[in-house]
């Protein structure tokens, strides 16, 4: 039962985080990235902590301070690159390229704990990178999009979050991980916002309602979500349950702006999902190791 209602809070998560493509790249027409991130991060970090008021009476040792900086670091530049490449590329199409997160997890695990990638690894990790170019190569000149390099990153910095917090989890509490990391990333995008941009913001509703949904649903409360989900249930099933968010991004973009996908890069986005299946379930290892 408890297994169950995980995972129906972690498809909720996904159908929060999927609204949001298309809500922040109406925002973005009215603001700034750097100063919504600002905005974004600051409202969910006083959130978690009126949320863990009780947690804070346990003061933060060194170690979980630098642990949960580190986290905000790649959190906050998953985020900029993703809302710097909104601004360029589609919402359906940054939802997808976002999703290679979970194939670059393995890659940066094997590096960080220098061991070897398995074959479903690879398998999938050449599949979706197949399915990338699909996806953003142009057809006539063979160059990607601005937008869509910037997201590439963004699903990079979103893969060492998850390495990052796989690693400092077992011996940190997840109340204080949670804070340290959404404060981190608060403190970075107000440092940054006022002179690396020229920031601007019109009080239109889609900022507004974005900055609200985003802070206290997409940040606060979803990262509060997966850190209790994860204790009863697998990280391979979280992985395979957010494959539904660029799933739900498609059909609210779809909805909302009638914003789709061609049929070519329809078919890399299919790609990119069997690369992201065959990383996570690894059908591949049974068969090779049949012993095992």
């Amino acid at each position: 039962m408890n297994r169950r209602k995980a995972e129906a809070a972690l498809v909720l998560n996904t159908v929060v985080w999927g609204a949001t493509f298309v809500l922040v790249k109406a925002a973005l027409l009215d603001i700034s990235p750097l100063l919504f991130l600002a905005l974004r991060f600051s409202l969910a970090t006083g959130a978690l902590l009126a949320l863990f008021r009780k947690s804070r009476r346990a003061p933060f040792r060194g170690k979980e301070a630098a642990a949960g900086a580190l986290a905000g670091v790649f959190l906050f530049s998953g985020y900029l690159f993703q809302t710097l490449g909104l601004r360029l590329t589609t919402a359906p199409k940054s939802a997808f390229i976002t999703g290679l997160t979970s194939v670059m997890v393995p890659l940066l695990a094997a590096l960080v704990y220098r061991s070897r990638p398995q074959v479903s690894e690879v398998a999938g990790v050449l599949v979706a990178t197949a399915g990338l170019g699909l996806m953003t190569l142009d057809r006539a000149g063979g160059w990607i999009g601005r937008g869509d390099l910037l997201t590439f990153f963004c699903a990079i910095g979103f893969a060492a979050h998850i390495v990052t917090l796989g690693h400092f989890s077992e011996y940190m509490r997840f109340q204080l991980l949670s804070v340290a990391q959404v404060g981190a990333a608060a403190v970075l995008a107000l440092s940054l916002f006022w002179w690396a941009e020229t920031p601007y913001v019109r009080w239109r509703p889609a900022v507004i309602c974005a900055i609200l949904v985003t802070g206290l649903l997409a940040t606060a409360l979803a990262f509060t979500i997966q850190a209790w989900a994860q204790q009863y249930t697998t990280s391979t099933r979280t992985g395979l349950i957010y494959m539904l968010e660029p799933v739900f991004a498609w059909i609210t973009s779809y909805g909302i702006m009638g914003e789709g996908l061609s049929g070519r890069a329809a078919a890399g986005a299919a790609l990119i999902l069997g690369g992201v299946v065959l990383v996570e379930l690894k059908p591949l290892n049974p068969w090779l190791h049949p012993s095992s």
